[in-house]
């Protein structure tokens, strides 16, 4: 039960809701509006100024002749010089709002250039931007959430990779120990019984399969990290090739006093590549057959519909808490950290048949409750 999943990459929070450049695209639109809007804003201001002055000017010279006066002058001098004015204050006009409009931009730009610089480096302060950017604001902060979850995901996938090779090197040394101390006994002590000779040869020997199986699994690791598994598919008996398997183990459930409760469904064939999906099988029973309590029995079962195949491995073991229960897919998840050696591998076996069952386009999950732990394998039929 102490597998982890090399393969499913870390997960952070949910996409943005828009992509940065819809939401950019988006900014750049309201603000042109934005500058159309207020030119013709100003336009319409100004030329309502301008009727109304006209129509005191006229109303002015209506009431009164006396040219003398000052206003009568003042108003002389701007009606003689009326399209100078006009194009001088629609051309102040213009400048101011274009200058505005100009440097908002500008400022836009300072602040998420400033909310870039925030990403590199990511913290629990949220980014804010003007109410004009709330939709970019949205969007990096999801980025900031993002990256803060998985900078988490990453320290602690790095953390349990170290005691992963930690528990390992133990594992190593503990049965090369064992070896060398045998075998050295061995040349030490020539005037051994042969009785003696025999069981410390078996004992050294036993060892010799343990190291060689760390050894293998470490070849797992590698490949399995640095190289994406491919299907070789053709039409297999599944049925039989269960019944098989279920017979292979015999030998292995017997020593352990474990007994076999079959239920598969006759002529049952899928299509896959047969080498892996038996060591999916292979590491599902493996597994029951290392955390199953002695005396009871394990549970194997086909089912098939048009649609799906079914396939459930079970065995009676100390029930798996469900908060543990819900990360044993994890990246190097440990269920039991103490790995006892006689049941405890490299934990690869459920990261690799979980990666082996999604790509047939399966799924497998896990549920444990009451002393049972259940593996259920599901298949697409076509």
């Amino acid at each position: 039960m102490s597998d982890e999943n090399l393969f499913q990459p870390i997960r952070g929070p949910k996409k943005p809701h828009k992509p940065l450049s819809e939401s950019s695209r988006r900014t750049s639109t309201q603000t042109l509006m934005q500058y159309a809007l207020s030119l013709a804003l100003f336009v319409s201001i100004f030329g309502a100024l301008l009727l109304l002055a006209l129509q005191l000017y006229g109303y002015y010279r209506y009431l009164t002749n006396d040219k003398s006066s000052f206003i009568f002058w003042i108003a002389q001098i701007v009606r003689e010089t009326f399209l100078f004015w006009v194009i001088l204050i629609c051309a102040v006009g213009w400048i101011v709002i274009t200058r505005r409009f100009i440097c908002r931009p500008l400022r836009y730009l300072d602040e998420i250039i400033a909310a870039a610089e925030q990403l590199a480096a990511p913290s629990d302060t949220p980014v804010i931007l003007s109410p004009d950017l709330q939709d970019i604001q949205n969007n990096l902060n999801l980025i900031r959430e993002q990256a803060l979850r998985s900078a988490i995901l990453a320290r602690e996938a790095e953390q349990r990779k170290n005691d992963l090779v930690v528990y390992l090197a133990h594992d190593l040394k503990t049965p090369l120990t064992s070896v060398i101390g045998y075998l050295t006994l061995l040349r030490d002590e020539p005037q051994l019984s042969p009785e003696f000779r025999a069981r410390y040869t078996g004992i050294a020997l036993d060892k010799s399969l343990r190291l060689e199986d760390l050894i293998n699994e470490f070849f797992d690791i590698t490949r399995f990290n640095l190289t994406t598994l491919t299907l070789e598919k053709e039409t297999v008996h599944l049925s039989r090739m269960l019944e098989q398997i279920t017979s292979e183990f015999l030998p292995i459930l017997a020593e352990k006093d474990l007994h076999w409760q079959t239920r598969l469904e006759p002529n049952v064939e899928l299509v896959c590549d047969p080498a892996k999906m038996e060591r999916v099988f292979d590491n599902l029973i493996r597994n029951a057959v290392n955390y199953g309590y002695p005396g009871t029995e394990i549970l194997l079962s086909l089912e098939s519909s048009a649609r799906r195949i079914i396939i459930t491995v079970s065995n009676h073991g100390k029930t798996i808490p469900p908060d543990k229960l819900n990360r044993i897919f994890e990246q190097f998840f440990r269920l039991d950290s103490s790995r006892a050696t006689a049941t405890g591998g490299a934990g690869l076996g459920l990261a690799i048949s979980r990666e082996i069952v999604e790509l047939h386009g399966g799924s497998i999950s896990a549920a444990s409750e009451n002393e049972r732990i259940t593996f259920t394998v599901e298949l697409p039929t076509d």
